[in-house]
């Protein structure tokens, strides 16, 4: 929801270190798979409750998130691959996260973290669902014409879910009802990505038909 509004805040801030990173000669995908790997460090940091370290792993996952996208498109190195290599660790990252609070305290955090790792999964497959269809009818990307897929938007969106990431590091002892709030609110967005998609998949491929005739 507020990813449209604050990536335009974010990219003059990068663009510095973008071309620093250009001239130092490092790719947009070197930049990926760094960042995912210091993401990861997250987990352990978590299982042990050392917040504050898996907070700063997780802010340094963010920024390189940011900063592989802004490289790519300033070396006019942007591709499928690149885009394909991103979101998938992006998500495996994303999806790591709740785990790590559930290995430091499985009795109480195991539910709640399930609860939020399935509604995940349900966000996730109902976003790129539908970047799959929306490639085959060419749709345009008014919101984000720089991704290399189509962006359906919803309550939580990318913004959202590290906001949550950060007030779990901060307050962790409530890990449950914060993961409670947010899993009900990825639940409102699974359902109206479902239903918009899935109408408005619908009346292309009516408009598809009645055009071809």
């Amino acid at each position: 929801m507020l990813d449209k509004f604050l990536t335009p805040m974010i990219k003059p801030i990068l663009s510095p270190v973008v071309v620093v990173l250009h001239k130092r000669g490092i790719t947009a995908d070197q930049l990926t798979v760094a960042g995912f790997l210091i993401g990861m460090l997250a987990v352990p940091l978590l299982a042990f409750e050392l917040w504050y370290g898996a907070l700063a792993a997780i802010a340094l996952n963010r920024i390189f998130d940011g900063l592989d996208g802004a490289l790519a498109r300033y070396a006019k190195q942007s591709s499928s691959a690149g885009g394909y290599l991103d979101i998938t660790l992006d998500f495996l990252f994303y999806a790591a996260i709740p785990l790590g609070f559930i290995l430091a305290n499985p009795e109480q955090n195991a539910i709640a973290g399930a609860l939020l790792l399935a509604t995940f999964i349900g966000t996730g497959s109902s976003f790129l669902a539908f970047a799959i269809a929306a490639e085959k009818f060419k749709l345009d990307k008014p919101q984000f014409k720089y991704k290399s897929f189509y962006y359906l938007n919803g309550l939580t969106e990318g913004t959202e879910t590290i906001a949550l990431f950060v007030a779990l590091c901060l307050w962790p002892q409530h890990f449950v009802l914060l993961a409670g709030i947010f899993a009900t609110a990825c639940a409102i967005t699974i359902f109206t990505r479902i239903h918009s998609g899935y109408h408005t998949l619908k009346q292309l491929e009516t408009d598809t038909i009645v055009g071809s005739k």
